[in-house]
């Protein structure tokens, strides 16, 4: 059983930054990505990768600020996150196991694994 745990969460001011990482306990294939949930709010789609890295995808309220890569070597999933705003506290999760393309990686359904998430607090 691959077990994902995230780090990276904290409290930072507006306009600052934080990289987010997610380590698998094992090998996965497949897309990575992060979805984030604020409180009282549904989960979201915040950035997806491929296997290869070789395509990206984001939410467009991260887009610009937001970037998503990975270390297959390492087994590990990063985001950086530049120009934090207020809106961005949330729960972030790392999600793996992903196989589809396009618009479907978007979708939280289309992974198999889930770390249990680390808080990211933005103050103004």
């Amino acid at each position: 059983q691959v077990q994902l745990v995230e780090s990276g969460g904290g409290l930072v001011q507006t306009g600052g930054s934080l990289r987010l990482s997610c380590a698998a306990s094992g090998r996965t294939f497949g897309n990575y990505a992060w979805f984030r949930r604020a409180p009282g709010k549904e989960r979201e789609f915040v950035a997806a990768i491929t296997w290869s890295g070789s395509a990206q995808r984001y939410a467009d309220s991260v887009k610009g600020r937001f970037t998503i890569s990975r270390d297959n070597a390492k087994n590990t999933v990063y985001l950086q996150m530049n120009s934090l705003k207020t809106e961005d506290t949330a729960v972030y999760s790392c999600a793996a196991g992903g196989l589809s393309l396009g618009d479907s990686m978007e979708l939280s359904n289309t992974y198999r694994y889930w770390g249990q998430g680390t808080q990211v607090t933005v103050s103004s």
